[in-house]
C-alpha cells in the first residue's frame, strides 16, 4: 500500500510548484520590464510600491476585473478551452525536473522533486508538443482571420523548431550512457554524469546554441515571436481574448521560459548541482533557481536588443540551417564517443 504520508508529500510538494510558477510568473514579466529597460537606458516600472515591485499584482487585479466578452460567431467552448490547454503543459513539464536531491525535513527524508522518472526527456517533449494544440483552437475558435493566421503560423512554426529541439537533447543523453554505463533519459541521471565530470556545456556547446534557438521559437519567444507580429496579424492568435483569458497566454510563456531555463540548466550546466550541495542538500534549489534567473535573463536580453525574423526566412532558418546542424551535431558526438571508446 502507498504510504499515506507520501501521498501528501506529493500533495505538498505539487501545490508548492504551481504556486511558485504562478506566481513567478507574474515576477517573471516585471524581470523582463526591468531588465530590458536597463538594457534600453530607461526606468522601466517604477510607481507601483517601492521601486515598482508591486506592478505585477496591480496588473494582476487590473485582468481580473477587466470585462471579457467571447465574439458572438466563436465557437464558445473551444473558446474558452483554449487558453487552459495553453498553460496546463507550461506547469505539469516541470514536474519531472529535480530541485535537489533528498534532504531531512521534520525527519523525514524527502526527495526534492515531484518526480524523477527514467525517461524524463521524452516525457518534456510529449508535453510539449500538446500547447500546440492550444494556441491553434484558439486562433480557429475565434472565428477571425487574423487570429487564424496567427494560430496557423504558430504550429507551423513549434512543428519545425521541435525537431531540432528534441535533437538537442540527443548530445546530453549519449554523454549520460558515456559517463554512466547504464545510461538514462532521466534529467536526475543526467544532472549525475555531469556531477562524475564537468558540465555538460563543455562537451556540447553546439548543441546548447541548438537547444536555446530551438527553445525560443518553441515559446514564441522574440525574434521568433511571428505568431503575435502586431503589424501583420493585428495580435496574432489571441485577437479575440481579453482580461484572464488573455493573460493565461502569456502566463504559459512566461512560465514555459521558466522551465525551458530550468531544463537547460538540468541539461547542459549541472543543474542542481554547486558547491557545497552534497554536503548541504537545501542548496540545490537555490543553485537550479539561480540558473534560472540567468537563462530567463538571457532570454530577456535577446527581446531587448534583435529584430523579429520574417516570416519565411524564420522557417527556411528552422529547415534547412538548424535541423542539419542538429544532426550533424548528434552524428559529430557519436563518432567521439566511439572513438574515445575504442582508445581506452
Amino acid at each position: 500500500m502507498i504510504d499515506g504520508a507520501l501521498i501528501w508529500e506529493w500533495i505538498i510538494k505539487a501545490a508548492l510548484l504551481t504556486f511558485v510558477l504562478l506566481t513567478g510568473f507574474a515576477y517573471t514579466t516585471f524581470y523582463e520590464r526591468k531588465l530590458a529597460a536597463r538594457i534600453q537606458v530607461r526606468l522601466g516600472p517604477n510607481r507601483v510600491g517601492p521601486g515598482g515591485w508591486l506592478q505585477p499584482a496591480a496588473d494582476g487585479l487590473k485582468l481580473i476585473f477587466k470585462e471579457e466578452f467571447i465574439p458572438a460567431k466563436a465557437d464558445k467552448f473551444l473558446f474558452v478551452l483554449a487558453p487552459i490547454i495553453t498553460v496546463i503543459p507550461a506547469i505539469v513539464i516541470m514536474a519531472v525536473v529535480p530541485w535537489g536531491t533528498t534532504a531531512s525535513i521534520f525527519g523525514r527524508e524527502v526527495f526534492l522533486g515531484i518526480a524523477d522518472i527514467n525517461v524524463g526527456v521524452l516525457y518534456i517533449l510529449s508535453v510539449a508538443s500538446i500547447a500546440v494544440y492550444g494556441i491553434t483552437l484558439a486562433g480557429w475558435a475565434s472565428n477571425n482571420k487574423y487570429a487564424m493566421m496567427g494560430g496557423l503560423r504558430s504550429a507551423a512554426q513549434m512543428v519545425s523548431y521541435e525537431l531540432a529541439l528534441g535533437l538537442s537533447f540527443v548530445g546530453s543523453i549519449m554523454l549520460t550512457s558515456a559517463f554512466m554505463p547504464e545510461g538514462s533519459l532521466g534529467l536526475g541521471d543526467m544532472i549525475q554524469a555531469q556531477a562524475n565530470s564537468v558540465w555538460f556545456i563543455v562537451f556540447q556547446p553546439v548543441g546548447f546554441v541548438i537547444f536555446l534557438i530551438a527553445a525560443l521559437a518553441e515559446v514564441n519567444r522574440s525574434p521568433f515571436d511571428i505568431p503575435e507580429a502586431e503589424q501583420e496579424l493585428t495580435a496574432g492568435f489571441h485577437t479575440e481574448y481579453s482580461g484572464m483569458k488573455f493573460s493565461l497566454f502569456f502566463m504559459a510563456e512566461y512560465i514555459k521560459m521558466a522551465a525551458v531555463s530550468a531544463i537547460g540548466a538540468c541539461l547542459f550546466f549541472g543543474g542542481y548541482r554547486g558547491p557545497w550541495v552534497d554536503a548541504v542538500p537545501l542548496l540545490g534549489p537555490l543553485y537550479l533557481f539561480i540558473k534560472v534567473l540567468i537563462g530567463l535573463g538571457l532570454m530577456i536580453w535577446i527581446r531587448a536588443t534583435m529584430p523579429r525574423i520574417r516570416y519565411d526566412r524564420l522557417m527556411a532558418f528552422g529547415w534547412k540551417f538548424l535541423l542539419p546542424l542538429a544532426l550533424a551535431n548528434v552524428f559529430i558526438t557519436a563518432v567521439v564517443i566511439v572513438l574515445l571508446d575504442s582508445l581506452k
